[in-house]
């Protein structure tokens, strides 16, 4: 372990209308730099997780930062990409930084806006992070490539529409104590089950509430090395840290394994020389339920093609042996992408400190994993989160 998170921010999700990508990221860098009592000078550099792919006119974002603060100008500033899995792109390379000793304290900052955006040109923008020579003409975009996955899930395994409106029900449920979430509303299992026309097909067999949200927001985090955080009001360790790439095409692997997802996890757990079951909780990358249903058979949890039990049985549930997306995951809080796995780091760090809301909040939670995913299954970032001791 080599960096602690010692502060952080977070705007709500959801259709920001009064708020710009500036304004939101100069919002969340003063308040993180506030709530871990410190001052822009402290800052030693600055990583900025952005998305765009042409949500944004504004381009070449990272010098943004420093309009939250003067004493910011001439930081080292970046701006760091990887689709979906752009916000914990961000971290990791914060917690580079400190280890490699070339900071002491890295300002991290996610942030999209994305719904000012027509409906087209969303799904045009997220196909974005496929592979366009194989999937640049999916119907219905980037829904249509989980769509397809889906379909190929059920043809091995068997028709899961039940799971997957049990993932989409658990995460809505959860997400009504998030006060941070796009939308908290407990919709219930039958609502989500149920196709109809407030929940209508989208693609293949997945249905609007089997989709994340289209959002607008911002996280941030203020990194910091081991020894600076001992002097700090409040610090959760990042104990393990682990990024695994994977092919974009789809067709140059098994889509239905999520092997990088798989060896994201086991080098994050390795590393930190804990096992699955040592975690308390985990936020995982539910863009679609589908996706979060498979991501329990290669983080471990299930066998392949069993993943429907975790949530059939429970093991899932808040009160669970594995609480799943506590926070309401992207399905309830929404998927600025720039920002999705700041807001991961950022509310599990909370839950560890005892600090997560009132009904959110995981009992005794002592080791916290996150997964944040890039494209479909390409980009894999596993985080393990412990309070200090």
């Amino acid at each position: 372990m080599t960096a602690s998170i010692v502060g952080w921010a977070h705007t709500p999700f959801g259709k920001l209308d009064s708020e710009t990508v500036e304004s939101l990221v100069i919002r969340v860098t003063t308040d993180a730099l506030g709530d871990a009592g410190i001052s822009a000078a402290d800052v030693d550099e600055i990583v900025l997780g952005h998305f765009n792919a042409g949500f944004s006119p504004q381009d070449f974002t990272a010098s943004l930062v420093l309009q939250a603060d003067p004493q910011l100008r001439f930081k080292p500033a970046t701006r760091v990409e990887n689709a979906c899995a752009t916000g914990s792109a961000a971290v990791h390379q914060a917690v580079k930084s400190i280890a490699a000793k070339a900071a002491k304290i890295v300002l991290v900052v996610g942030v999209e806006q994305m719904t000012r955006t027509p409906g087209p040109e969303i799904g045009r923008n997220l196909l974005r992070a496929s592979y366009l020579p194989e999937d640049g003409d999916t119907p219905a975009g980037f829904a249509g490539v989980f769509g397809k996955i889906a379909q190929a899930y059920f043809q091995k395994y068997g028709d899961q529409s039940d799971a997957l409106a049990m993932i989409a029900a658990k995460n809505h449920h959860n997400g009504v104590a998030n006060p941070y979430a796009q939308l908290r509303k407990d919709l219930g299992y039958a609502f989500c089950r149920a196709e109809g026309e407030k929940n209508p097909f989208v693609a293949g067999p997945l249905k609007r509430t089997d989709c994340s949200l289209v959002s607008d927001g911002a996280a941030a985090l203020v990194i910091a090395d081991a020894e600076t955080a001992k002097s700090m009001g409040k610090a959760v360790n990042i104990k393990a840290t682990a990024h695994a790439q994977d092919f974009l095409p789809m067709s140059k692997r098994n889509i239905l394994d999520f092997e990088g997802c798989s060896v994201a996890w086991q080098r994050a757990l390795q590393s930190a020389g804990v096992e699955l079951s040592d975690l308390s909780f985990v936020e995982t990358h539910d863009c679609f339920t589908v996706a979060e249903l498979i991501e329990y058979e290669a983080m471990g949890l299930t066998a392949k093609g069993q993943g429907a039990r975790a949530i059939k049985e429970g093991w899932t549930q808040k009160d669970g042996k594995l609480p799943i997306n506590p926070s309401g995951g992207l399905k309830a809080k929404g998927h600025p992408i720039g920002a999705t796995g700041v807001s991961m780091h950022v509310l599990s760090a909370m839950q560890l400190l005892g600090q997560a809301p009132e009904g959110m909040q995981i009992k005794n939670a002592k080791l916290a994993g996150i997964f944040n995913m890039g494209g479909a299954a390409v980009a894999n970032y596993v985080s393990l989160l412990e309070p200090v001791k």
